[in-house]
């Protein structure tokens, strides 16, 4: 078996786990009132931490996938665990709508195109802090962005939270060769690497935007968003940072950036008709009747 084919089957797998993972801690996530401690909450939540161990595993096997793969090759693997967790949300008794698969559907051909047409390349995990700055500094200053849509407008909070999360989860992919390298190493400079804690923070802080996301919508409105963000945002790294780079020109790079196109539209259509969704399947919810009247004694 080729490195390819195992980095293709290591990121599917962890697409499966993600899918898992992600409806566990939606589920919990969407249980936790405004009004309550969200990280406490969930903390005490034992369906959250078996969300978060499938989230782990992904993670395993991502890393694995990226060293016989580039990040190019990777990341956009990824975005087939939203065909995953449509059918386990369902079972959930989350309605998934023809309209829903028919989008995912799209999102996934379009990632297909990309892979194929694109034909990524392997880069250098290893390069400058002054190469970072500037790529790193405007993927972060977007992330920043979409927090502040996220607290200004309740309607694109899901959406909005989980594109956060998915930009920072690109931005440790990014990282993750680099700093797995280090640790064969040994714990030295593993510990005295920026890259590391770089890792580190901004995969914390994507795991709190995750349930953040997670808590003010259904999965169908969330997930998209998160997982097309963090492929996105770890081609951006990967292309400008690492030394990355597709291997087409001419109309195989206009469909490509077509292909891109479609992912981002479909991301916010799938958000969209979940919103419309929810309104209505309130409405069709018969209200309860009122209490009989008792009899007035005359």
């Amino acid at each position: 078996m080729t490195g390819t084919a195992v980095a293709v089957l290591c990121a599917l797998a962890a697409a499966a786990l993600i899918a898992v993972g992600s409806v566990a801690q939606q589920s919990s996530a969407a249980a936790v009132p405004d009004t309550d401690s969200l990280v406490g909450s969930l903390l005490r939540s034992p369906r959250w931490w078996a969300g978060i161990l499938g989230d782990g595993g992904s993670y395993v096997l991502q890393v694995i996938a990226l060293v016989f793969g580039s990040v190019l090759l990777v990341q956009p693997l990824l975005v087939a665990s939203l065909l995953f967790a449509l059918p386990l949300a369902a079972t959930t008794g989350r309605r998934v709508t023809r309209t829903t698969w028919l989008l995912a559907g799209a999102l996934c051909a379009a990632l297909a195109i990309f892979l194929l047409v694109g034909n990524p390349t392997e880069g250098t995990g290893d390069a400058a802090a002054v190469r970072w700055a500037l790529p790193l500094g405007a993927v972060l200053a977007g992330t920043a962005a979409v927090v502040v849509v996220a607290l200004l407008s309740p309607r694109l909070r899901a959406l909005s939270f989980g594109i956060a999360a998915g930009i920072l989860y690109g931005v440790t992919s990014a990282f993750t060769k680099h700093v797995t390298d280090l640790a064969e190493d040994g714990i030295g400079p593993l510990l005295a690497s920026w890259q590391t804690w770089t890792l580190v923070a901004a995969g914390a802080a994507a795991i709190y935007l995750q349930q953040r996301a997670f808590q003010a919508g259904s999965l169908t409105a969330s997930l998209p968003a998160l997982t097309v963000g963090e492929p996105l945002a770890a081609i951006v790294l990967g292309m400008t940072v690492l030394g990355e780079h597709l291997r087409t020109d001419g109309p195989g790079r206009i469909l490509v950036g077509a292909a891109v196109v479609v992912m981002l539209v479909t991301t916010v259509a799938l958000s969209r008709a979940q919103a419309a969704d929810t309104p209505a399947e309130a409405a069709a919810t018969p209200a309860p009747a009122p209490p009989p009247e008792t009899p007035r004694r005359r």
